[in-house]
């Protein structure tokens, strides 16, 4: 079950419009059910119904039968703008939401998509705490990676809900609490005196502690976790036997949100699991943008970009040990990317991790940001970051200028992070190359079997054209003497029967002879 809001923000505007709803959008939406004009309407309270072939005024009676029985909306498509006040009245006296669908759109297509929309609302609800709770402890991991501490989390009432694994040695303080008992009266006492506790309360920021070897207690940072104003519990981070990493406070500005989501899960699972699967709607196209802006609280008029993330090398061929990878890189990035905008979205898509930062300044470059996130990530990735567009409207755009980069990645431009900017030409000519790759005839034959029957002649030729002819700084990349390679180009010209004086065939000749082996 999902409100009528969250469905129609993972369809999004492009499908379907909201024309009318009395009872407004909070409305709880169960099922999905077909309605034909000959049907008689069977309908339980709560269903989305789709009125399919009968448009315009022809969808009135259905859409009153569908009132009297507590549809909580009625879709259908409209034949012209004439019949939208008539459909609109229908709508209101029965009391149901009335949904504009677009022309195009295959009805099939809408009912899997609204059934996906609940199933995954259904899947969310039904996570337990005892799941929660597991996602805190490796929360509880990544965070102490990526600050070098011992790590423990904390409900209001100072209960260790979850914690980190460590081969360093604890102090008195984290073990006593560890085992659920109290620690040290005077340093508790001291920490009430210093306003600690009161800090965490009121405020995100992150507190240092510093040691106290009288009482066998370590430096500690700690910050407070809040939802709305209300806190929600607090992190701790006790220095090991090297000190914290340099930039360990703001990581734990990004741990706390993350935390955030996940206590606040406690109470509604389906909070964090719905901020996924909103960036996912809106990067598939299924979702509007905009709104999607306005539901995370982010301004939809600011600058936004989308950064994307895949692994670097062979993927390991055990499903559970993917999945662990890939879970605990989107927390890594979810720290990251809370840290630096509140209002960030990550999601996974197709085997790669996508984050959203909304809220731009202008002018801003993501590169630092990015490259802390493959530093920290734990196992070796690549990540592409898409331009920085003018507002949320344009952000499939800012995802496929990603995933162009990182395809060209995947096919050999050996970087971990980049943008287009950076590497134009060579993404250019990637994906030139990779449609000869998939396009038998569009490549001339007589490279093909030079390359085949004669491979020092065709990386010779390559060579010399990508030096633009110039024989001797060809020669010293291949490590040979200049007349060998001019010998070379000569002979490879008259066993492939190429004219090399013909621009076009060099042209030709230099893209082709890129293909990978085999191609």
């Amino acid at each position: 079950m999902a409100q009528l809001r969250q469905v129609l923000i993972a369809l999004g505007d492009p499908l379907v419009e909201v024309e009318v709803a009395p009872d407004g959008l909070a409305g709880e939406v169960s099922d999905v059910v077909v309605l034909e004009p000959d049907d008689t309407p069977e309908l339980r309270p709560g269903d989305l119904a789709l009125v399919i072939g009968a448009r315009g005024r022809a969808a009135v009676p259905l859409i009153r039968a569908a009132g009297r029985q507590g549809a909580a909306a009625v879709a259908v498509k409209v034949e012209s703008d004439s019949a939208l006040p008539l459909l609109r009245n229908a709508a209101t006296d029965a009391g149901t939401a009335l949904l504009a669908v677009a022309a195009d759109v295959r009805w099939e297509q809408l009912a899997a998509l609204v059934r996906g929309v609940l199933e995954t609302a259904r899947g969310a609800a039904d996570e337990d705490a005892g799941e929660t709770l597991g996602d805190l402890f490796s929360l509880a991991q990544t965070i102490a990676a990526l600050t070098g501490g011992i790590v423990s989390i904390e409900d209001t009432a100072s209960r260790v809900l979850a914690y980190s694994r460590s081969d360093d040695e604890v102090d008195e303080l984290r073990r006593l609490s560890i085992l659920g008992r109290q620690g040290p009266a005077p340093y508790l006492k001291m920490l009430h005196e210093w306003g600690v506790y009161q800090r965490l309360r009121a405020t995100e920021e992150v507190v240092r502690i510093e040691e106290r070897p009288d009482l066998g207690i370590r430096t500690r940072l700690a910050i407070g976790v809040h939802a709305g104003g209300r806190p929600l519990g607090s992190i701790w981070v006790q220095e090991g036997a090297a000190p914290l990493a340099s930039r360990a406070e703001q990581a734990l500005v990004g741990a706390a949100r993350v935390a955030a989501l996940h206590l606040v899960r406690r109470r509604s699972a389906a909070g964090a699991r719905f901020r996924e699967n909103l960036l996912a709607g809106m990067l598939e196209g299924r979702s509007d943008p905009v709104s999607v802006a306005r539901q995370i609280g982010a301004d939809p008029a600011k600058p936004a970009a989308v950064v994307a993330f895949a692994p670097r090398g062979a993927e390991p061929v055990d499903r559970t040990e993917l999945e662990l990878r890939r879970s605990a890189l989107a927390s890594v990035i979810s720290v990251h990317a809370a840290a630096y905008r509140r209002s960030a979205l990550v999601t996974q898509l197709g085997g790669r991790t996508y984050v959203f930062l909304p809220d731009l300044p202008a002018g801003v470059s993501l590169l630092d940001l990015t490259r802390e996130m493959v530093a920290s990530a734990g196992t070796p990735v690549r990540a592409a970051i898409g331009r920085v567009v003018p507002g949320v409207e344009d952000v499939g755009v800012s995802r496929q200028e990603a995933d162009r980069v990182l395809d060209a990645m995947a096919r050999g431009l050996d970087l971990e992070v980049a943008t287009l900017a950076d590497v134009r030409s060579q993404v250019l000519v990637s994906e030139t190359l990779a449609v000869l790759a998939e396009q038998p005839r569009l490549r001339d034959p007589r490279l093909t079997e030079l390359r085949s029957r004669h491979p020092d002649l065709a990386s010779s030729l390559l060579a010399y054209l990508d030096a633009l002819g110039d024989v001797r700084s060809a020669a010293a990349k291949l490590h040979v003497h200049p007349n060998t390679l001019r010998y070379r180009v000569r002979r490879a010209g008259e066993v492939a029967g190429l004219d090399l004086g013909d621009p076009l065939v060099r042209l030709f000749a230099a893209l082709q002879l890129r293909l990978p082996p085999g191609v």
